[in-house]
């Protein structure tokens, strides 16, 4: 079963700050709209969730805020029966996704292998594997402990055939490119935040299994 994400870009609008009345967010589109792509590196990079990769994460388990707009507290209000569909609650403001060093690198290697392709033109990476019972045929490493991540010594590979395994380190952006899924998510709040402020134009988000 895997993982998905869900949420709301907010904002909280300038004009009605500045005209003196009380500025609440809204809800100003859903991320369903922007980005719908599973990537556990960028959940675990951006906000802690299945953090394989083990990057330091920028915003994980803060919950709902408490000046939610409406649209979101109906939206997890409807999901409250359901646990596992509305999971790890935490937010982010454009304000400090503008202060992110994208090349920061995780804390440690990945807990999964790299697996890369031995082709005519090079290496291909082929996928990401915590485990790999060819590898550990081949090298006599004990069975995997369910619920145990595995370390691999950073720098580590092996070649077996015409596939490469490889621990690597990697950083913010190889998990979140400048031009991948999340761009027009960034795209959005920067735009917002023209308007209306760094610090009111946010990002609401959950999880479900």
């Amino acid at each position: 079963m895997g993982t998905d994400i869900s949420g709301f870009v907010e904002c909280r609008a300038r004009h009605l700050h500045e005209g003196g009345e009380s500025p609440v967010w809204r809800a100003a589109i859903d991320l369903f709209l922007l980005n719908t792509t599973r990537n556990y590196d960028a959940f675990g990079c951006l906000f802690g969730v299945r953090n394989y990769a083990n990057f330091r994460p920028l915003a994980a388990d803060r919950g709902l805020p408490a000046d939610a707009s409406e649209t979101v507290r109906a939206e997890l209000g409807r999901l409250a029966e359901w646990p596992d569909q509305a999971y790890g609650t935490t937010w982010i403001t454009w304000a400090e996704l503008k202060e992110v060093d994208w090349g920061e690198p995780a804390e440690k290697a990945d807990s999964r292998l790299h697996q890369y392709r031995r082709t005519p033109d090079g290496l291909r990476l082929t996928g990401k594997s915590a485990w790999s019972p060819r590898l550990a045929e081949a090298v006599g490493l004990p069975g995997p402990v369910p619920g145990e991540a595995r370390e691999w010594p950073e720098g580590s590979e092996w070649l077996i055939g015409d596939t490469l395994y490889r621990s690597e380190r990697l950083r913010r952006r190889d998990a979140v490119p400048e031009t991948g899924e999340w761009k027009p998510v960034w795209t959005v709040m920067e735009a917002l935040a023209s308007q209306h402020g760094d610090d009111h134009v946010r990002l609401v988000v959950w999880f479900d299994d």
